[in-house]
């Protein structure tokens, strides 16, 4: 029963926190400031997401086969590389550093 509290007390603040972005005003929102915000939260967010996942384990820093897959990644998003190559290549590359390691 703990559990379907959890999930009624989240889906509530759910909507709380939608209703309190409704309720925001138009001119807010039109503000230079905030709409550069709004464009570059969602990039710094992946990327902390993506550092944290790669880097981080038991609480602490470790680099692995995923630092080099996510290397790989970046240099091919960098040489212009379509979206599932970069995926792909970070793959392989990961798959290929944990078969070499061990």
């Amino acid at each position: 029963m703990t559990v379907w509290i959890a999930v009624g007390a989240t889906a509530l603040g759910c909507y709380l926190l939608k209703l309190i972005g409704l309720s925001v005003p138009a001119g807010l929102l039109e503000r230079p400031a905030v709409r550069r915000s709004a464009a570059l939260i969602p990039v710094a967010l992946l990327a902390a997401l993506t550092a944290l996942q790669t880097f981080g384990r038991d609480g602490g820093l470790t680099l692995d086969a995923r630092a080099l897959g996510l290397a790989a990644a970046a240099l091919a998003a960098w040489r212009r590389a379509p979206f599932l190559l970069v995926v792909g290549i970070a793959v392989l590359v990961t798959a290929l550093a944990r078969l070499i390691g061990g």
